[in-house]
């Protein structure tokens, strides 16, 4: 076979988001695209602010030598400086541009901690629903993931985190605001998570490291706050990117940060340079480092999010759905109708609807919904939801 076996299977794992959306493209060909209702991608539609059009404009302008030469691994070091700034305020700390890096993404930073970190065999705990992504990136580096379960509203059940704990755990992923059902995880549950974590290492004598995706931090409804990690637990570190706080996901521009305190800070960063380096990002892009060190107070316009956020979560009451109502990012994870939620989406098909189906992202019986699309098309959407609930409870 030409694809290694491991690949094939991970291409499995990882299709559900494509199967939708290339259903989309050929339901939008044959019946126009105004006709379809697509919420299967989390790409998001508002548009940079425009503070980041006048700076791209003048760094662009700038032909001084040494524009678009090397830099050191880590990103430029007044760029990281600018960035710590701001990450102090948010993790309540003093953060140093000597604690971070700039990274491509933050699913460049994810691979970098990770390959930086883990040993063959070392066990990462992931936290369902999240992206199957993760699983394929702890196993790029070795290592082995193991996934539990959220509560009934997606918050952290620790007792479920402590029962899955190992003397092979090296570290825990979170992401909050959640992909894909816009959780934010309490102050008052990380520090019991990170008093867990503490305790943890000391009786199975190992490190754990906590590992923050807060790649939606930005986007957050009706006044709700991401509480910092930093202040829940001393071996963590934050990985983040301007995709979605900024609308540049095609740019791949990311960050991460460790801790000030962490354990083994100095052997960790000088493992993370290497990292950046030898998978092959070599160094997060130049013009967009200095682009996003000047738009450090700047986000995009968050106010389309929450209004859609309410219209969807309107729609789905009103059809009868069950879910917890999203308190960041741009998704909501209702549960489905039937069991079976592969076989409740292909009823939203019927409808012209595109909805992701919760097995994708380790939650089964449930389905994802991108509300990141003009308001228009959510509104029309409301009647092909009702109707495929009746289909569904025809059954």
């Amino acid at each position: 076979m030409a694809v290694a076996d491991k690949m094939r299977v991970f291409a499995e794992k990882s299709s559900w988001i494509r199967k939708m959306f290339e259903e989309g493209a050929k339901m939008k060909a044959t019946h126009g695209a105004e006709n379809v209702f697509d919420f299967s991608l989390g790409n998001p539609d508002a548009p940079p602010p425009p503070k980041f059009d006048e700076v791209l404009r003048e760094i662009v302008q700038n032909t001084s030598p040494g524009m678009h030469t090397y830099m050191p691994n880590g990103g430029y070091p007044w760029v990281r400086q600018t960035i710590a700034g701001r990450m102090s305020t948010e993790q309540e700390m003093a953060i140093t541009e000597g604690d971070m890096l700039m990274t491509c993404g933050a699913a460049g930073g994810l691979n970098v901690v990770l390959k930086a970190i883990l040993n063959p065999g070392d066990e990462v705990l992931i936290l369902a629903p999240c992206l199957v992504e993760y699983g394929i990136y702890i196993d790029n580096h070795g290592g082995i993931s193991k996934t539990v379960a959220t509560d009934g509203h997606f918050n952290l059940d620790l007792s479920a985190i402590e029962a899955a704990l190992t003397s092979n755990t090296k570290a825990i992923i979170i992401n909050s605001p959640n992909n894909p059902c816009g959780q934010i995880y309490s102050k008052e549950s990380l520090g019991a998570l990170g008093r867990l974590l503490e305790e943890a290492s000391v009786k199975l004598a190992t490190s754990i490291y906590l590992i923050g995706d807060e790649s939606y931090r930005k986007i957050v409804f009706d006044g709700h706050v991401v509480p910092s990690i930093f202040t829940a637990y001393a071996n963590s570190i934050v990985v983040s990117s301007y995709s979605k706080g900024l609308s540049l996901p095609g740019e791949r521009i990311g960050y991460l940060a460790v801790h000030p305190e962490i354990d083994g800070k100095t052997e960790l960063l000088n493992a993370l340079t290497l990292a950046n380096r030898i998978l092959g990002f070599v160094n997060a892009p130049a013009l967009m480092q200095r682009v996003v060190a000047e738009l450090q107070d700047v986000t995009v316009d968050t106010s389309s999010y929450a209004r859609r956020k309410e219209i969807i979560c309107t729609i789905l009451g009103d059809a009868g759905f069950s879910f917890t109502e999203p308190k960041g990012a741009f998704y909501v994870f209702p549960k489905t109708p039937l069991a079976d939620d592969v076989a409740f989406v292909a009823l939203l098909q019927e409808e012209k609807i595109l909805a992701v189906p919760g097995v994708g992202f380790g939650t089964p019986g449930h389905m994802r919904i991108a509300f990141c699309v003009p308001d228009d098309v959510i509104k029309r959407s409301a009647a092909g939801f009702k109707r495929a609930v009746a289909k569904a409870l025809a059954l």
